[in-house]
């Protein structure tokens, strides 16, 4: 490029898309520059047999004000609203009515402590009571829902995100990852292309990569926490906050497996088991995800981690005997693992969605501020109250974008709208407490 661009977008997730979007309309010349082979970052759907699987974001989180759900129509996809499975186990399999109502008695009183705590106390381990049977499904609630232990989580953090969603979880019959993916479709995008540094001098940006160097008036970052954290990205040195500060907000853990079910019977449609209730170390299921012959798989947290390290076989390898000891075994007969996911071993991502450290649930607003009115950041991490999710990765998009807007507006620059479709970010609204088995995505919910 021998003149320099109005802006380059740093990853081509939902935040990036959402942002090449507003500014595309606006006129202004742009380019996203995507670390990776595909577009979509978290967000993820691979296709078998004509069947989309999300091994990324799977749910419309806070469906009824995800921007998502109002975009969807405009591209050709559909919004499914069957109301999750969450919660229910099927048949009671392993974990009898009686148990399911200690269990969700326990998370709420535990929640009610959350919400009651001293100002000093940040840490949702300490809200634990000591010997309570419940504490290891508090856990395997805390591994879907962000993705680490209680032990690493911030107690505000977790409740500015509770308080902002809506309790309403819709799905994309096509696969969500897919929606996030055509929403990119038009705007200039370079793959396979990791940039290095952002460096700064008295006019212009110079993004740097393997292929070259890249200039532009602004620049907008989208990258994950853990890859910002690790230095892969250098900053300008008085940026360097913005990686501390994404050092504390560290990626979760969520990983998927999906297994092709060769014969339905016996199996309802889009309803759910846990594989060992009670246990901190368990896999959730849901069967028959929108009637189709699949069983998906869903780990978090320590769990998640430990079967990455184990090697490709270790998720399954669980997987099959946990639903062996709920279904029998001549369930593994009929049972084929057909895709996984394993987000901490994606060299441009290394996990699934953001959580604060206790103490630090103020890092969001270090990391999502603008540096030198060039330099702008976006991401689900961005995000106050709807981090982990690919809305929260809209928003974020979007709100970088309008600031770019701002500013070349305070310097006389001119722009021109072009016509294509906007939706507007979230707008938190409501209150309610997380329910037991809610996944946020973000990854993601993978």
């Amino acid at each position: 490029m021998t003149e320099p661009i109005d802006v380059a977008i740093i990853g081509a997730g939902a935040a990036g898309i959402a942002a090449g979007r507003r500014l595309m309309a606006a006129g202004l010349s742009i380019l996203l520059i995507e670390a990776s082979e595909r577009i979509g970052g978290r967000a993820w759907t691979l296709n078998h047999d004509g069947m989309p699987l999300d091994l990324g974001c799977g749910w419309l989180h806070s469906g009824d004000r995800n921007p998502w759900s109002e975009l969807a129509p405009s591209l050709g996809f559909t919004v499914d609203r069957t109301p999750p499975p969450w919660g229910h186990q099927f048949r009671g399999l392993r974990f009898p009515q009686q148990e399911q109502r200690e269990a969700q008695a326990a998370y709420a009183a535990f929640e009610a402590r959350l919400r009651s705590i001293a100002p000093e106390t940040d840490r949702a381990a300490d809200l634990l009571e000591s010997g309570n049977l419940w504490n290891g499904y508090l856990e395997a609630m805390s591994g879907y829902i962000n993705g680490a232990e209680l032990e690493q989580l911030s107690v505000r953090d977790y409740l500015a995100y509770a308080d902002a969603d809506t309790g309403v979880n819709w799905r994309i019959v096509q696969g969500y990852g897919a929606l996030v993916a055509a929403a990119a479709e038009g705007l200039p995008i370079r793959l396979d292309t990791p940039v290095t540094a952002i460096d700064a001098d008295a006019r212009h940006l110079k993004i740097l990569a393997a292929s070259g160097t890249i200039e532009a008036h602004t620049a907008i970052v989208t990258l994950p926490t853990d890859v910002l954290a690790s230095g892969a990205l250098r900053l300008p040195a008085p940026a360097h906050d913005r990686i501390d500060a994404a050092g504390t907000l560290p990626l979760g853990l969520a990983d998927k497996i999906v297994f092709a079910l060769d014969r339905i019977d016996g199996f309802e449609p889009d309803t759910q088991v846990l594989g060992r209730p009670g246990q901190a170390r368990t896999g959730s299921y849901h069967l028959r995800p929108f009637g189709r012959p699949l069983i998906e798989g869903f780990f978090g947290g320590a769990t998640a981690r430990e079967l990455e390290q184990g090697g490709e076989q270790a998720m399954a390898t669980l997987a099959l005997d946990e639903l062996a000891g709920l279904f029998g075994a001549g369930i593994r007969r009929r049972l084929k693992p057909i895709a996984q996911s394993r987000w901490g071993r994606q060299p441009f991502v290394r996990g699934s969605y953001s959580h604060a450290l206790p103490g630090h649930a103020a890092a969001r607003i270090v990391l999502a501020a603008p540096f030198d009115d060039r330099l702008f950041f976006a991401g689900e991490a961005c995000s106050p109250q709807d981090f982990s999710t690919a809305h929260g990765a809209y928003a974020t998009g979007l709100a970088a974008a309008e600031a770019v807007l701002d500013r070349r507006f305070r310097l006389g620059g001119r722009t021109q709208p072009t016509g294509l479709p906007l939706v507007e970010g979230p707008r938190p609204r409501g209150a309610r407490g997380a329910k037991p088995w809610t996944y946020p995505s973000g990854t993601n919910s993978t």
